[in-house]
């Protein structure tokens, strides 16, 4: 989701809430502590050179129960972090959120509240690492002789 995305899902909302990928959510008593930029320089296996930016946002709770945080505070959070670290709102957001470890999500929003989504790894450089691509798998009842590709005795096919 772009920060302007968010920005924009932000202005029809009161009350700002985050759905962890199992379904459970943030604790309502949760702050931003952190709106910046994620810079990340660095070389692929296939030493390939890449350069990515994000905008990050740290989620962080406390014993500070009362603690509530609306969506126009976010919102002006979010436009003050704008101006001062010259942030993009075309950069995608991704959100820090403390379970066992600091995790590292995608985010989404369903209309109703933010989604934190799983991020995932992946090898940049398939092609040069010798993984090979994926191959689609079918079941070989659903593969149907049509008549164009059938082989029929005396058809020159085989």
């Amino acid at each position: 989701m772009k920060l302007s995305e968010t920005k924009s899902a932000l202005t029809n909302l009161d009350q700002v809430k985050f759905e962890l990928p199992n379904g459970e959510f943030v604790p309502a008593h949760f702050h931003v502590t952190e709106v910046g930029i994620i810079t990340r320089n660095f070389i692929d296996c296939g030493g390939t050179m890449r350069n990515e930016e994000s905008v990050n946002f740290q989620l962080w709770e406390a014993g500070d129960y009362d603690h509530r945080l609306g969506a126009q505070k976010l919102h002006d959070i979010i436009t003050l972090s704008e101006d001062k670290l010259g942030i993009d709102e075309n950069m995608e957001v991704e959100v820090e959120y403390q379970g066992t470890t600091i995790g590292k999500y995608n985010l989404e929003f369903n209309g109703a509240h933010f989604v934190l989504v799983n991020t995932q790894t992946d090898c940049l450089a398939k092609d040069k690492c010798g993984i090979p691509e994926s191959k689609q798998k079918v079941q070989l009842a659903d593969v149907s002789g049509s008549a164009a590709n059938a082989c029929e005795p005396g058809g020159g096919c085989c």
